[in-house]
């Protein structure tokens, strides 16, 4: 019995361990941020900014009401950047900080559940 239980515990912590981070892919263009869905799980996360517009843009991420801001590098057109990110519990909201490009648009917001 107790063989048995040992076994079912390191199957379970396999699973949780290798389990894949979540994924959201952003789409930025001019002048808009579009996401490939509205909410993830919280833990890991793999976030993807592709440029599909003319001009250079970047995002940033913050959970409303937290202090920490997760920065993407400026982004070329037709280039793509990743950056893999812990996101406890919350909304977050997405934006592109250059110049007035959140004010014009740019901007979303992602729902990270328990």
């Amino acid at each position: 019995m107790t063989r048995l239980v040992l076994l079912a515990v390191s199957a379970f912590a396999v699973l949780t361990v290798h389990s894949p981070p979540a994924r959201v892919g952003v789409e930025a263009t001019e002048f808009h941020l579009v996401l490939s869905r509205a909410s993830v799980k919280a833990g890991p996360v793999v976030i993807e900014l592709q440029n599909g517009g003319e001009d250079v843009h970047d995002l940033r991420l913050r959970r409303i009401g937290g202090k920490r801001t997760y920065v993407f590098p400026l982004t070329g057109p037709g280039v793509r950047s990743t950056r893999r990110v812990r996101l406890v519990p919350g909304r977050y909201r997405l934006w592109c900080s250059v110049s007035d490009h959140a004010h014009l648009g740019m901007r979303a917001v992602l729902r990270v559940r328990r």
